[in-house]
């Protein structure tokens, strides 16, 4: 059974003043208050949703 890579994002600056393309991928990682933590599978889709708004997120170590 193959284990799929996991990564954990930390939504840690508010997305108030950010462009409604940025607030969408927001949401779209699934966040839905500051500071939360999320653990999504490491796929390209989800590593350029984070490279999209690296100044809204951090990626934490596992």
């Amino acid at each position: 059974m193959t284990e799929t890579r996991k990564i954990r994002i930390q939504y840690y600056r508010s997305a108030i003043a950010t462009p409604v393309k940025h607030k969408l991928v927001v949401k779209g990682l699934g966040f839905t208050r500051l500071n939360q933590i999320v653990e999504r599978e490491d796929t390209p889709a989800i590593r350029g949703m984070v490279k999209t708004i690296p100044h809204l997120v951090r990626v934490l170590e596992n």
